[in-house]
């Protein structure tokens, strides 16, 4: 039982961005931390790398997306703290704080990165429910005798 417990060693993943733009993120009720350095192409999610953390391939593609429009997905190294929501809500979050760590490195690519719309904050989140409703806009059932 004891060298079980010695084998389960903490990999956090230290990295060195001292010289890295930092960023924050947003979507539903996540918020993303980025730090983006000059790099080659590694991208750590919460001290994981982000094909251990997000295992669908289409959130893989959705956080790739800023860099391969610009054309620079070994460019740069990035370190991610992001909390709060699930999981899509947490992709949203980090491709809206890359892309804005992006454009502070490079100004001349936020044209690109608006078209694509990646540097605005999506603000749709859940509406909240009502009173007197059973859910945010559905009523409970009418009997009318």
């Amino acid at each position: 039982m004891e060298n079980v417990e010695s084998l389960k060693v903490n990999t956090k993943i230290k990295l060195d961005f001292k010289d890295s733009k930092y960023a924050t993120g947003r979507r539903k009720t996540s918020i993303a931390k980025i730090w983006l350095k000059k790099g080659s192409g590694k991208i750590y999610i919460n001290g994981k790398d982000y094909k251990e953390y997000f295992k669908r391939a289409n959130h893989k593609m959705q956080l790739l997306r800023p860099f391969e429009i610009l054309d620079q997905s070994a460019g740069f190294d990035a370190r991610c703290n992001v909390k709060g929501g699930g999981l899509s809500g947490q992709v949203g979050a980090l491709v809206h704080g890359i892309s804005k760590a992006l454009v502070m490195f490079d100004a001349n690519s936020k044209s690109t990165l608006k078209k694509e719309k990646l540097t605005t904050r999506d603000s749709r989140a859940v509406e909240r429910k009502k009173y007197g409703h059973r859910k945010a806009r559905r009523s409970f059932q009418f009997s009318k005798r």
